[in-house]
């Protein structure tokens, strides 16, 4: 019988008996198995994760680092930004509630002759009554009394505006006090920067400029701001507070801090 040498191997192969084929993979998957349930990293991780975390805090205590790692800090509603954050800019006309009118493009300066262009002016007794929250007034300094003006307007949240004016000149306005309810856009969408970090009654406060957004009677929002001055932001409870002024910081903190509730 006539047969290649091919074919010979394989009738030969046939009748040879070969051990049992190893279980490589499942050795493998039993080795895999305690590696994946180890409750403690590598040595070598730890030791690179705590290098890690002390560069980070050495840095922080650097001034130019820290700004740079820190972009920002959150101070009730406010999202206040360091000193070389992008300029304040409008809110996209997509994150506008669909009844609200755009917001104008630069940052309007208002005097108290545009006062009566501000929707919600009302009385204090009125805005106690419709604020939800006991509304605070400061007592400091002495000749300040109560505001001038006053407004409630509705940004998703109450937010009441209180102006006092300058007695001597009654064009000018003096300081202005926004007390602002938990849940209200209407400062955390204007972007301010971060002049010094405070503190107001113990509690974190940022010493900022920046403008922020009013309603006005013809139901258009602005960007506006009343002082070309300095503004401290701080929080008592669920209300964020905002007092602008042409007074020092350590002026404006003890205005802050003098705050009683109306009698």
């Amino acid at each position: 019988m006539n047969m290649d040498y091919g074919e010979y191997l394989r009738l030969l192969a046939k009748g040879v008996d070969y051990p049992p084929t190893p279980d490589i993979a499942g050795a493998v998957l039993r080795r895999l198995r305690p590696a994946a349930r180890a409750p403690f990293m590598p040595r070598r991780m730890a030791w690179a994760l705590a290098v890690i975390l002390v560069l980070l805090s050495g840095m922080l205590l650097v001034p130019p680092a820290r700004a740079a790692l820190l972009e920002f800090i959150q101070i009730g509603a406010v999202r206040i930004f360091g000193l070389e954050s992008a300029p304040i800019s409008t809110i996209p006309a997509e994150e506008l509630p669909v009844t609200m009118a755009p917001l104008t493009a630069t940052p309007a300066a208002a005097t108290s002759s545009g006062l009566e262009n501000w929707a919600g002016e009302t009385t204090l007794e009125d805005a106690q009554a419709r604020a939800g929250f006991p509304i605070l007034l400061p007592v400091y300094p002495a000749d300040l009394g109560l505001p001038q003006h006053v407004y409630v307007q509705d940004m998703n949240g109450t937010m009441i505006i209180f102006v006092w004016l300058d007695p001597l000149q009654q064009d000018k306005v003096r300081m202005s006090l926004h007390a602002v309810a938990a849940g209200s856009w209407a400062i955390e969408k204007v972007n301010v920067k971060t002049i010094q970090e405070t503190g107001v009654n113990g509690k974190r406060a940022a010493w900022v400029v920046g403008p922020y957004i009013v309603r006005m009677r013809n139901g258009d929002l602005e960007i506006q701001r009343l002082i070309e001055g300095h503004v401290l932001v701080w929080t008592a409870g669920d209300i964020t507070y905002r007092l602008e002024t042409y007074e020092s910081l350590e002026e404006a903190i003890k205005i802050a801090e003098s705050l009683k509730p109306m009698r």
